[in-house]
């Protein structure tokens, strides 16, 4: 009980009502209690209490029913849980695509010749993997207890893909290992698999970082949900340009919105800032990372 912080008065209240102040702080999801989480209703929705919510909407108007997947049930308990216990911020910047759309275009008969499309997801990629090498506070998982940091060896990049059957987060492997062509293939067959269920169940564990990449859909921005024990994402969302002005001269730029959520307990704002410009430089001068 030495960890849980509590008045003398919500500990006696605790006492002559039997409520277990250890087990109540674990349902709640934090360590700080007031008299008022005493009682079974202060238990948050994400624990199981639902009742408000248990509407007969068939009241209002007609309904109609459609089963949720067990895939996506999984998935709906772990967001819920992560975004009620882990405090998160999102911090927002662009990178310039100039250059990659240029070497996108040089390499277009390469890419060709491989049986390659060359997206620029595979330099998101290779760019989020030197960053998580160079930052090792973002390549690191926060143990259950909140006592110990988990610093990896390791670059596993997850990469979110929208199937029909829910969001599918399979794995990319030493992705810091890997030249762009590799990436660019690997990145096509995961989402082919994923599309076609054939993602195996340890295919999608053990990313550092995972990114959500909406650019083919649209936004302008979002708050992507950190997936623990990761302790960031990346979001994507679509290219627009921007008017850059060089002296008096206007110049039209390919912007990419930048949307980095972050655990922070961990990290703090002036890491994500230092963290998502280093990787809006590799974006803007991707050859630098190609070395």
């Amino acid at each position: 009980m030495s960890d849980i912080i509590a008045s003398p008065s919500t500990r006696r209240m605790a006492l002559e009502q039997g409520v277990d102040l250890d087990a109540r702080a674990q349902e709640l999801g934090r360590t700080t209690l007031g008299p008022e989480d005493l009682h079974a209703s202060a238990a948050p929705a994400a624990a199981g209490d639902t009742g408000l919510w248990d509407v007969d909407h068939a009241a209002h108007g007609p309904v109609h029913e459609e089963p949720m997947s067990r895939f996506a049930q999984v998935a709906a308990r772990n967001l819920g849980a992560a975004n009620a216990l882990i405090p998160q911020v999102t911090h927002h910047d662009r990178a310039d695509l100039t250059v990659i759309e240029g070497l996108r275009t040089a390499w277009r008969s390469e890419a060709r010749a491989r049986g390659i499309k060359l997206t620029a997801l595979a330099f998101h990629v290779m760019a989020l993997a030197r960053c998580l090498r160079a930052d090792p506070r973002f390549n690191a998982s926060l143990s259950p207890d909140g006592k110990t940091l988990i610093l990896k060896d390791y670059v596993h990049v997850g990469i979110a893909v929208d199937t029909p059957h829910g969001l599918m987060v399979p794995v990319i492997r030493d992705a810091d290992r890997k030249g762009l062509w590799d990436l660019s293939a690997e990145i096509a067959e995961l989402a082919d698999r994923a599309q076609a269920r054939k993602i195996a169940p340890d295919e999608m564990g053990g990313a550092s970082m995972t990114i959500s990449n909406l650019g083919g859909i649209g936004g302008t921005a979002f708050t992507p949900i950190v997936n623990p024990p990761e302790l960031a994402i990346l979001g994507i969302t679509r290219t627009e340009t921007v008017t850059v002005w060089e002296g008096d001269s206007p110049r039209p730029v390919p912007m990419v919105p930048l949307d980095l959520s972050y655990d922070h307990r961990v990290i703090n704002g002036a890491d994500a800032a230092r963290f998502l410009a280093r990787y809006a430089r590799f974006i803007a001068e991707p050859r630098r990372m190609m070395l």
